[in-house]
């Protein structure tokens, strides 16, 4: 019998609804699994001629309305906490901006039971207006932080194992109802970007797997100049992500390049014109109210931890490798610090 499975539809805020729900619940709809299916929704800042557009075209939807804007990470947690709730065994997370291949959930329902130590997994996205390439096969933290997408545009070549990835994309994610009972929600600090990188880095911390399903299939409305223009929450969620998820010898460890690379952001920031973006990420850090958080999150994540740094690296990158950034800087800078990555992992024995 096929397990109870509940479909959260990333938050929507102010127009997105319009633009992007139809073709993606009309899609939903046409999954082909046979098992019960419920589908939650968020509304973040929630008006009423958003609570009317999204009941006429998608009555069936559970839908949960804030008041406030909360951000991305909570308004997916808003629902994923009523569908655990509610009892539902596999709790999957799709954008709204995608359009889902029909057999897309049950190829992850297959993948995620796959093995039982496999606790996370992520389908394939393709690009939405470029069917043939790829959006992410999975994502990659360099050891710095930095997040970014496994083959981003290039032509997917066909395969079926299900390889490891360190963190999935949040597009299309499923998770078993234990993980999330045992690591938590998302993290509602994050706001918004690399939630999805720290749950997946707190799920191998645990010993659970994070896995990619190529089977099963998602096309993404990907837009990059909309998220670059996030500098704050991109720049200062993977610090906390370092923070939060490596033992005290490995932020020792990786400091001296960790300070480098804060000297050449605040150089880019300067010619990008993100200057004041860059100094809001430091001031947060020099909060001693933040602080208090990050220990606590700290704890949170190390406690869970079954699983060592010197394993996890393995599934991390020296080199940062932002595909719609082709700096010479980078390419410069790249080699060194990927050397330095590689003679980390040789000294790491914890």
């Amino acid at each position: 019998m096929e397990k109870s499975l509940a479909i959260i539809i990333s938050p929507n805020y102010k127009d997105y609804a319009k633009k992007y729900l139809l073709e993606c619940i009309e899609s939903i709809r046409a999954q082909d699994y046979a098992g019960e299916i419920k589908i939650f929704l968020t509304d973040n800042e929630t008006s009423m001629e958003s609570v009317e557009f999204i009941r006429k075209i998608a009555p069936e939807l559970e839908l949960i309305l804030n008041n406030t804007n909360d951000g991305f990470a909570k308004g997916n947690n808003d629902c994923m906490r009523e569908a655990l709730r509610q009892g539902y065994e596999y709790i999957v997370l799709f954008n709204m901006d995608t359009v889902v291949d029909q057999s897309c959930v049950s190829e992850m329902v297959s993948a995620i039971e796959f093995d039982d130590k496999i606790g996370v997994v992520q389908a394939r996205v393709m690009l939405y207006d470029n069917k043939e390439k790829v959006n992410s096969l999975g994502n990659i933290s360099h050891f710095l932080g930095f997040g970014y997408s496994i083959a981003y545009r290039d032509e997917y070549r066909e395969r079926s194992d299900l390889s490891r990835i360190h963190y999935p994309s949040g597009v299309a994610i499923i998770f078993k109802r234990e993980v999330l009972e045992c690591i938590g929600l998302f993290d509602e600090t994050y706001w918004m970007y690399n939630e999805d990188q720290e749950i997946g880095w707190r799920a191998w911390l645990a010993g659970y797997r994070v896995v990619l399903a190529p089977k099963a299939v998602i096309y993404h409305k990907y837009e990059f100049a909309k998220s670059i223009k996030q500098f704050y929450y991109m720049d200062r969620n993977r610090i906390l992500a370092i923070l939060q998820c490596y033992k005290v010898a490995t932020l020792i460890l990786i400091f001296p390049v960790f300070v480098i690379m804060e000297i050449g952001l605040i150089l880019f920031s300067l010619k990008s014109g993100w200057f004041k973006e860059k100094m809001r990420v430091w001031a947060y850090f020099f909060s001693i109210g933040n602080w208090q958080y990050i220990i606590r999150a700290r704890k949170r994540n190390q406690n869970l931890r079954r699983v060592s740094d010197r394993k996890i690296a393995k599934l991390m990158s020296g080199k940062i490798w932002y595909q719609e950034v082709d700096d010479w800087k980078l390419r410069f800078i790249n080699p060194f610090f990927n050397f330095y990555w590689k003679m980390c992992q040789k000294v790491m024995f914890w």
